[in-house]
C-alpha cells in the first residue's frame, strides 16, 4: 500500500517476542460495570485474537493489547496504552457502565492510565466484544447495539483487513499508523503515515510530522498513483480507495477465494521505522512477506527535487524534462539534485503547448486542483486557458481516462516507472518542445523507436561497456543458451547483472524485445527485477538487479555449496518461487507462462531469497488453457511431456517444472541422469519409487541430513509433503496436476489436505534423433540443456 523511502537506514522491528501471564477467562465479551484483570484474556468467538496484558521484550512494563491467537510468537497488532504503561501486574480494563459508558484503564491504585475517547453516542447498557477481524467494539444494548466506539478507529502501528485508514469528516475523526519507538517500547514512534485531504487525496510518511519521507501517490480508481504493484485484479487482496463529502479513507480484504472473506488467511501491513511491509501467514512458515516498500531510492520524496523525474534504472538516476536543466548544475555533477530542473525558457502562456511524460508517478498533489466531472480534454483545455496551470493530468484512468488534475505549483516527487504509472502533461515553451525526448540525456536519438516499443530505459552502450570493465572475462557471472552475463557498476556504485545476447543467439530481436516487456510489466518479490536495456547496432543487453548469490543450481547441485542451504532455507525457497509463480499465472497483469523454469534460472539474494529470472521464451497467455506451438523452447529434464512430445503447453507446463524443482531442491540431484541401485534413471522416477515404497525421506539431500544431525534439525513432515506437492505437479496428465493456488496452500497450510499423486510423466532415456532435413523426431529425454525445436509437419 506505501512505502517510506529515506536515506536513514532502515530498521526493520522484529517480531514481537512477547511475555504473557496464564488467562483464566476465555470469553469474548466483558459486560457492563465488568472488568478484565492482568493475567485474563478476551478470545474472539472464532479463536482468531486474544485481548490481554502483555510486557515487550526487554521491558517491564505492563499493556493492554491485542494479538494473534494462534501464533508464536505473539504478534500484536493494537495497543492501548501506548503512552502510559502499567507498573506490576495489577492492572485491569473496566467498561465503565455509567455516564454514557467507557473503557477505563487503571493500574490498581486508583490511577486512570487510559480511556476511550467520547462517544457522541449515549449508551446505556454498554459490552466490549473483540471480534475476528481484531476489532475491540465497545457498543450499546449488551454488546448488540449501536457501536459507542471501536479499536479500528485508533490504530497503533498495524492496519489489519477492514480497517478504515484515513478520515472521517463528519467527525474529524483522523485514523493513522505510528510505528513503535522501539522493539521493546510500544509507544508512538518517529514515522507516521496518514492520508493528505487536501488536493487529490494521497499518504505520506512523515518523520517527525514535519518531513515527508515517502508519498504513494494519488488514487486513480484502480491502484494508487506510486505503487502500480497493487494490481487491479490480484485475487489475493482487494483494494478500496472512498472519497467523498463524508469519508476519505482505504481499505483491504484479503480475498484468496473470490469471495470476500480471506478464507481464514491472515493478512497485515505494518509500518516499521521509516520502512512498510504487507505480510501473509503460512503456519507452515510463519509471516511471509509478501510486498515490502520503500523500494528503492526513487522512493525517497523529493528524491530529484523540483521538475525532477526520478528513474532507478537509469545510469543517471535524476533526470530533467525537456525544456529544463539542473538549476545546480555543479551540484548537480555532484550527485546531489536536491535543487532539481529549471525551466530553460519561461513560459508565456498562449503559445505553450504540452510535454508528455508517460509512465510516471503523479507529483505531489497536495496544493492541485480536481474535478472528477469532466473529460481529459476538456482538462486540457482547462489547463491551456490557465496561465497559472503548470501541468494536467486524468483523476481516474480507468475507461481510458477522465476527470482532471491541475498543478499550478512546482512539480515534486516525480519518479519513472518500468511498468504501469500514468500519463503526466507538463506544460513547456513552444521553442523548448521535443515531444520525442521528454527525459534529457536518458535515450539516445537512434534509439527512440526501440524505446517506444519498449517503455523502459534504455542505457547507453558506453555505460555498459564502463561498467563491465568492457566485458572482462573477471566480471562475467555466466553464460546461457542466449549469451553471457556480467556483474557491472554504475555511477553511485549500484551492482547490475548485464545480459549480453550473442550475436549467434537464437533468441532473436523479438525474444529480447518479448522479455523487455514483458519482465518491464511484472514486479513482485520473487521475480527479478529489469532496471533497463541497450540496443546498439547488433548488440542487445538487459540490465538487471543484481543477486548476490547468484542461481539455485550453484548450490544444490554442488557438494561444497549444498551445505549453506539447510532445510529452513530450502524450504523457504521452495515457497518464493511457489509465491512468483502464482504470480506469473494468476495476480499478474499478464497471465504468462515462462516455459523455462530450472535451477539455472532461480536466482538468489543476499539472503538466499528466490527469484525468478529469465523470461526470454515466456508467453502471454488469455482466457484458453493451452496453446500449441511449432517452436518448443526450455529445458530438458524440467518440459512436460505434452510440451516436448507435441508443442502443447499451458499454466500446467510450468507447475510440471515446478515440480521438477522441488524434488531436485529437496534431493540435491538433477533430474537428468542420476543412479539408484546401479541403474541410470531420472530423479522423477526414483523418487516415485521411494514413495510407493514409503521412504520418501530417503530423498532427501545428504547435506541436510548431516546437517540434521549436528543440530540443524529438518521437519520430515515439512519434507514428505514437499516430496507429494512434488510429485502431483509431475504427474503425466496436465489435467491431475493442481494449479498453482493450490500448491501454495498445500505447502504453507498445513490444515491443506493433499491427494495422493499419480504415476509421474517422467521421460525415458532413448534419447532423440535428427532427421536429414534437421527436423526434430524424438521421445522425451532428460538431458539438461536448453533446446529449440521445430517440429516436423
Amino acid at each position: 500500500m506505501v512505502a517510506a523511502g529515506a536515506m536513514r537506514p532502515l530498521a526493520l522491528l522484529p517480531l514481537l517476542l512477547l511475555s504473557f501471564s496464564p488467562a483464566s477467562s476465555a470469553s469474548d465479551t466483558i459486560l457492563a460495570n465488568s472488568s478484565l484483570s492482568d493475567g485474563q484474556k478476551l478470545v474472539s468467538a472464532g479463536g482468531v485474537f486474544e485481548l490481554g496484558f502483555f510486557t515487550p521484550p526487554g521491558s517491564t512494563a505492563r499493556f493492554l493489547g491485542i494479538w494473534y491467537k494462534d501464533i508464536d510468537p505473539p504478534t500484536v497488532v493494537w495497543v492501548a496504552n501506548r503512552e502510559a504503561p502499567v507498573s506490576g501486574t495489577a492492572g485491569s480494563l473496566v467498561v465503565n457502565g455509567t455516564g454514557g459508558g467507557g473503557l477505563v484503564l487503571g493500574d490498581g491504585s486508583g490511577r486512570v492510565v487510559w480511556l476511550s475517547a467520547p462517544s457522541n453516542v449515549s449508551g446505556s447498557n454498554p459490552a466490549a466484544r473483540l471480534l475476528d477481524s481484531g476489532n475491540f467494539v465497545l457498543a450499546d444494548g449488551g454488546g448488540a447495539g449501536e457501536v459507542l466506539w471501536q479499536s479500528f478507529d485508533y490504530p497503533s502501528d498495524t492496519l489489519l483487513p477492514g480497517m478504515k485508514f484515513g478520515w472521517d469528516l463528519t467527525t474529524g475523526l483522523d485514523r493513522y499508523l505510528t510505528t513503535w519507538r522501539s522493539a521493546s517500547d510500544p509507544s508512538p514512534g518517529d514515522y507516521t503515515f496518514m492520508i493528505e485531504t487536501r488536493g487529490a487525496p494521497e499518504g505520506f510518511i512523515w518523520y517527525n510530522g514535519t518531513s515527508p519521507e515517502y508519498r504513494n501517490g494519488p488514487w486513480n480508481g484502480l491502484q494508487f498513483s506510486g505503487e502500480p504493484e497493487m494490481e487491479p485484479n490480484n485475487t489475493s487482496f482487494r483494494f478500496e480507495f472512498v472519497a467523498n463529502r463524508t469519508d476519505v479513507y482505504y481499505t483491504f480484504v484479503v480475498d484468496d477465494n473470490g469471495n470476500g472473506n480471506g478464507g481464514g488467511v491472515l493478512s497485515r501491513f505494518v509500518l516499521n521505522q521509516s520502512s512498510a511491509q504487507r505480510y501473509v501467514w503460512l503456519p507452515q512458515a510463519g509471516w511471509s512477506l509478501y510486498w515490502s516498500v520503500p523500494r528503492d531510492q526513487c522512493d525517497q520524496y523529493a528524491r530529484c527535487g523540483a521538475y525532477g523525474v526520478c528513474d532507478v534504472g537509469a545510469s543517471s538516476m535524476c533526470g530533467c524534462p525537456a525544456g529544463f536543466s539542473p538549476a545546480s548544475p555543479k551540484n548537480w555533477a555532484l550527485r546531489d539534485n536536491s535543487a532539481g530542473c529549471a525551466r530553460r525558457t519561461r513560459l508565456n502562456c498562449t503559445g505553450d503547448g504540452f510535454l508528455q511524460l508517460r509512465g510516471v508517478k503523479l507529483p505531489d498533489t497536495t496544493n492541485t486542483t480536481v474535478d472528477a466531472a469532466i473529460t481529459v480534454d476538456q482538462c486540457r483545455q482547462r489547463c491551456q486557458a490557465n496561465c497559472s496551470c503548470l501541468a494536467y493530468s486524468a483523476s481516474d484512468i480507468r475507461g481510458g481516462g477522465s476527470g482532471c488534475i491541475i498543478w499550478s505549483s512546482p512539480l515534486i516527487d516525480i519518479r519513472k516507472f518500468s511498468y504501469g504509472g500514468e500519463d503526466l502533461f507538463i506544460r513547456l515553451a513552444a521553442s523548448d518542445f521535443n515531444p520525442l525526448n521528454p527525459v534529457q540525456d536518458r535515450k539516445m536519438e537512434d534509439e527512440t523507436s526501440h524505446s517506444n516499443d519498449l517503455n523502459v530505459t534504455l542505457f547507453d552502450i558506453n555505460t555498459i561497456a564502463f561498467s563491465t570493465d568492457n566485458f572482462a572475462n573477471s566480471a562475467k557471472l555466466g553464460e546461457g543458451g542466449f549469451g553471457a552475463v556480467y556483474k557491472g557498476e554504475l555511477e553511485g556504485g549500484q551492482a547490475v547483472a548485464v545480459k549480453r545476447l550473442s550475436k549467434f543467439s537464437t533468441q532473436g530481436l523479438d525474444e529480447f524485445k518479448n522479455e523487455v516487456m514483458l519482465i518491464a510489466r511484472l514486479q513482485h518479490v520473487n521475480l527479478v527485477r529489469l532496471l533497463g536495456c541497450c540496443i546498439h547496432g547488433e548488440e542487445r543487453m538487459l540490465v538487471y538487479e543484481y543477486m548476490e548469490n547468484k542461481s539455485l543450481d550453484n548450490f544444490i547441485f554442488d557438494k561444497a555449496q549444498s551445505a549453506q542451504l539447510n532445510w529452513s532455507k530450502r524450504f523457504n525457497i521452495i515457497l518464493g518461487i511457489a509465491r512468483g509463480l502464482l504470480y506469473l499465472h494468476q495476480d499478474s497483469r499478464f497471465k504468462i507462462i515462462h516455459r523455462d523454469l530450472k535451477a539455472g534460472n532461480i536466482l538468489l539474494d543476499r539472503d538466499m531469497n528466490p527469484k525468478i529470472s529469465d523470461f526470454g521464451v515466456a508467453r502471454i497467455f488469455g482466457d484458453d488453457t493451452d496453446s500449441h506451438t511449432r517452436k518448443v523452447v526450455g529445458t530438458y529434464g524440467y518440459m512436460s511431456p505434452e510440451y516436448a512430445m507435441d508443442g502443447v503447453f499451458s499454466v500446467k507446463s510450468d507447475v510440471f517444472s515446478f515440480g521438477v524443482l522441488v524434488l531436485e531442491i529437496v534431493s540435491g540431484r538433477k533430474n537428468r541422469g542420476m543412479y539408484s541401485s546401479g541403474e541410470q534413471t531420472s530423479l522423477l522416477s526414483h523418487a516415485w519409487k521411494l514413495w510407493k515404497e514409503g521412504n520418501a525421506l530417503a530423498l532427501i539431500d545428504e547435506a541436510v541430513a548431516a546437517a540434521a544431525g549436528g543440530g540443524g534439525g529438518y521437519s520430515s513432515s515439512e519434507v514428505l509433503r514437499c516430496v507429494q506437492v512434488g510429485l502431483l505437479c509431475v504427474q503425466e496428465r496436465p489435467e491431475d496436476r493442481p494449479h498453482m493456488a493450490a500448491v501454495f496452500m498445500m505447502l504453507g497450510n498445513l490444515s491443506t489436505v493433499v491427494p495422493q499423486p499419480r504415476h509421474p510423466g517422467f521421460c525415458s532415456d532413448r534419447g532423440g534423433s535428427t532427421s536429414t532435413d534437421g527436423e526434430w523426431s524424438s521421445t522425451c529425454t532428460v538431458n539438461d540443456v536448453t533446446v529449440t525445436i521445430v517440429e516436423g509437419r
